[in-house]
C-alpha cells in the first residue's frame, strides 16, 4: 500500500514537470513551422515586397479605385482619386533593407501558420478540458483562424491604404516632400494588419470569458455605451484621424461586439440547459 501510495506521489510530482515538458514540445513544433513559413516567404521577396506589401503605396490598388468611384459618386473625386502616391520609400541604414526582410518574413510566417500555432496551443489545454468541453469546442481553430484571416484581411484592404493616404498626403506645406523611411512604412502596415486580426477574434474571447464566468449578456448590454467609447479610440489608434476612415474601422468591430453578446446568450442558455438536465438526473 505504502509502494503504491508513493508510486501515486511520485507521478504527481512528475506530472509538473511533464506538463513544462509538453509545453516545451508545443511551443518548439510551433516556432519550426513559423520558421518554415518565413523562410518560404524569405525567398519569395518579390511578391512579398512588391505585390503585397507595396500595394497599398499604388494608386492601382483595388481599395483605391473602390474608393474612388464612391467619391465620385458624392462629389469628393480629390481623395481617393490619384494615379501616383505623392512620397517615396527610402532606406537610410546600411542594414535596413535586410533587417526590413527578415523581420517581415517573420511576420508573413506568424500570419501564415497561425492556424498551426492555435493547432499546438489546443493541443496543450484541450487534455485539460472535460469531454463535453472539448466535444462544444470542436471547431475553435477553424473559426479562430477564420476570424484572425478576415481581421488580416481588413487591416490590408481597408486600415492600411486609409492610413497609407492620409498620412502619405499629408503635408503642413508644400515646400515639405514625403520621404518615408522602410522601418516606418512597414511597421505602419504590420501593425494595421496585426492588430486587425486580434481585433476581430473579439467573440473567440467573449466565449472563453463567459464559459469562465466572467462576462454575461447582461455586462455586455449594460457597458454597451463604454464599449462604443473604446471602439472608437482604437479605431482612433490604427487610422488616421480623420472621421471617415474611422467610421468605416467602428462598423465591422461594432457588429463583431453585438456578434459577441449573441455568443456569450448562447453560453448561458446552454450551461443553465446543462444544469436543469443534471437536477433532473438526480
Amino acid at each position: 500500500m505504502a509502494k503504491r501510495l508513493q508510486q501515486t506521489n511520485s507521478e504527481k510530482e512528475m506530472s509538473f514537470l511533464d506538463h513544462l515538458e509538453d509545453l516545451r514540445w508545443h511551443l518548439i513544433r510551433a516556432t519550426i513551422a513559423v520558421v518554415i513559413v518565413a523562410t518560404g516567404a524569405f525567398i519569395a521577396k518579390e511578391f512579398i515586397f512588391d505585390v503585397l506589401l507595396f500595394g497599398p503605396a499604388k494608386g492601382t490598388f483595388p481599395t483605391y479605385k473602390i474608393l474612388c468611384e464612391a467619391a465620385s459618386y458624392l462629389g469628393f473625386e480629390d481623395s481617393f482619386c490619384f494615379d501616383e502616391m505623392p512620397f517615396r520609400i527610402q532606406s537610410r541604414t546600411m542594414a535596413g533593407q535586410f533587417s526590413a526582410h527578415i523581420w517581415t518574413s517573420i511576420t508573413a510566417g506568424l500570419i501564415i501558420a497561425f492556424p498551426y500555432v492555435l493547432y499546438e496551443f489546443w493541443k496543450f489545454v484541450s487534455p485539460g478540458l472535460m469531454p463535453n468541453e472539448r466535444k462544444n469546442s470542436r471547431g475553435f481553430i477553424i473559426i479562430a483562424s477564420l476570424l484572425f484571416f478576415i481581421g488580416v484581411l481588413f487591416g490590408y484592404y481597408v486600415v492600411t491604404p486609409l492610413s497609407i493616404n492620409f498620412l502619405g498626403s499629408y503635408q503642413v506645406s508644400e515646400t515639405i516632400f514625403n520621404d518615408f523611411d522602410l522601418s516606418s512604412y512597414i511597421s505602419l502596415v504590420r501593425a494595421s494588419v496585426l492588430a486587425s486580426g486580434l481585433i476581430f477574434e473579439l467573440p473567440i474571447v467573449m466565449y472563453f470569458l463567459t464559459k469562465v464566468g466572467l462576462v454575461t449578456p447582461e455586462i455586455l448590454r449594460k457597458y454597451r455605451k463604454f464599449a462604443l467609447v473604446i471602439v472608437l479610440i482604437i479605431s482612433a489608434i490604427i487610422t488616421p484621424p480623420d472621421i471617415a476612415s474611422q467610421i468605416i474601422v467602428s462598423v465591422p468591430v461594432i457588429i463583431l461586439y453585438e456578434i459577441s453578446i449573441f455568443i456569450s446568450k448562447a453560453v448561458i442558455r446552454n450551461q443553465k440547459r446543462k444544469l436543469k438536465k443534471e437536477k433532473a438526473n438526480k
